[in-house]
């Protein structure tokens, strides 16, 4: 998930290297993702950010970060809910999600973010806490539900905004970044079996699988313990380097 920058340590006290890489990997797609949306939003190129292909690419690194959130939820309650850090975690997206909506509703009324990754990830984060005692089995069965369930549901009456979040709208309103409950939770519940199958009952962080640890990790690994910091100010960075170069080339 998104990660505040404590949000996954092992049971043993151990961060895993390979979570808090992938997690990095995905957070500097993001920047990759967002820097080509800007290009293209001052005008310096065009067919590019709205093509399928690269739409897949954002979806897939929201898949990721969906997937995640379950993974670092069994790493870091799987022996025990720590309520304070869960709840501090949880506030501190939430807290995000909503300046995330204010700033966009703000610069984009139209299109503005009323339920995107952050908001996801918090939500998702409640859901996932539910399961942490429960067998891994109804984790996935309940994970492959959710990522089924909307497919074949689609009911107008979600289609405001302050129902669609939930998943099931025939046609949700436009958004910069619209993440919905379903499907993408059942990534969330996912992430819970999966982390659950590798990280056995002992705690034991030698029980999930890890990476060496070399200056690219580390980098990656970083940018991962920081992708909240990250998210939040990469975008108002870019356009502060972007909208005037665009000014200049025009």
């Amino acid at each position: 998930m998104i990660s505040s920058g404590n949000d996954h340590e092992s049971l043993s006290n151990q961060r895993i290297l390979l979570i808090d890489t992938v997690r990095g990997v995905a957070i500097f797609g993001v920047v990759l993702f967002h820097f080509v949306w800007d290009l293209e939003f001052s005008g310096l190129i065009d067919g590019i950010a709205f093509h399928p292909v690269w739409l897949a690419f954002g979806r897939l690194l929201a898949g990721t970060f969906m997937f995640l959130v379950g993974v670092s939820l069994v790493l870091a309650h799987g022996k025990g809910l720590k309520l304070n850090r869960f709840v501090t975690r949880v506030a501190m997206i939430g807290a995000a999600a909503i300046s995330i909506s204010f700033v966009t509703w703000i610069a984009f009324p139209q299109t503005y973010i009323f339920f995107g990754i952050l908001h996801a990830i918090a939500v998702s984060s409640l859901l996932g806490v539910l399961f942490l005692n429960l067998p891994a089995l109804v984790s996935l069965i309940s994970g492959a539900g959710l990522l089924i369930l909307p497919q074949f549901l689609k009911l107008e009456l979600f289609n405001t905004r302050w129902l669609a979040w939930i998943g099931v709208s025939s046609s949700p309103p436009p958004s910069n970044d619209f993440v919905p409950i379903l499907p993408w939770a059942g990534l969330t519940l996912i992430g819970v079996f999966l982390a659950k199958i590798f990280y056995k009952k002992s705690g034991d962080s030698r029980s999930f699988p890890d990476l060496h640890n070399t200056k690219l990790t580390r980098i990656l690994s970083w940018m991962g313990r920081n992708s909240l910091l990250i998210y939040l100010v990469h975008q108002p960075l870019l356009l502060v380097i972007i909208l005037p170069v665009a000014r200049m080339l025009r």
